[in-house]
């Protein structure tokens, strides 16, 4: 009994798993998003955030403005709370070919990965994210996808342990 309840488990994780998009699902789709042109510049954003129940919990606007010198984006952000709450945040983000990218971040643990196909960029990485006064890991599944030359849209997956704990969804506007 206890070898089947395991088979069970095994193929309900393995068929998920199959299940699951794929940066390179996009790569013949247009328009193709540069992330490096399309984050240069002034871009405006607004979004929401999502407990894991669906609850929008909190809701932002956001300045990004971003520098390109032909390996590498310095891209600023600013996003302001409805709470009240201000957060700063700066990226560098190296393109490392056609299609990956690596970012760093003051508040990211290590290397953010990123891909780009298509009009999807799919970038994955851990946030400190503060919560009641202590920063716990938060790891990312961000996908941004181009609408056409000024619009983009982005989901992100919130997740602790491998379990969803919030989503994120953002539209960005480019000046």
């Amino acid at each position: 009994m206890k070898s089947i309840f395991i088979i069970i488990i095994v193929v309900l994780l393995t068929s998920c798993a199959g299940n699951k998009m794929k940066p390179t699902d996009f790569k013949d789709q247009k328009p193709r998003l540069i992330i490096e042109d399309y984050l240069s510049g002034n871009v405006k954003a607004w979004g929401i955030l999502q407990n894991r129940a669906g609850k929008v919990t909190r809701q932002f606007s956001a300045d990004l403005n971003g520098t390109w010198d032909g390996k590498k984006l310095i891209l600023d952000e600013e996003f302001n709370w409805s709470d009240g709450e201000v957060q700063k945040r700066q990226w560098t983000i190296n393109k490392l070919d056609e299609n990956h990218y690596e970012g760093v971040a003051g508040d990211v643990v290590g290397t953010a990965k990123g891909f780009s196909y298509g009009p999807a960029f799919k970038f994955e990485y851990v946030l400190l994210v503060p919560v009641k006064g202590k920063e716990m890991k938060i790891t990312f599944d961000d996908w941004i996808f181009m609408q056409d030359e000024r619009v983009a849209i982005n989901r992100a997956t919130m997740t602790k342990f491998g379990i969803k704990v919030a989503e994120l969804t953002v539209m960005f506007v480019k000046d």
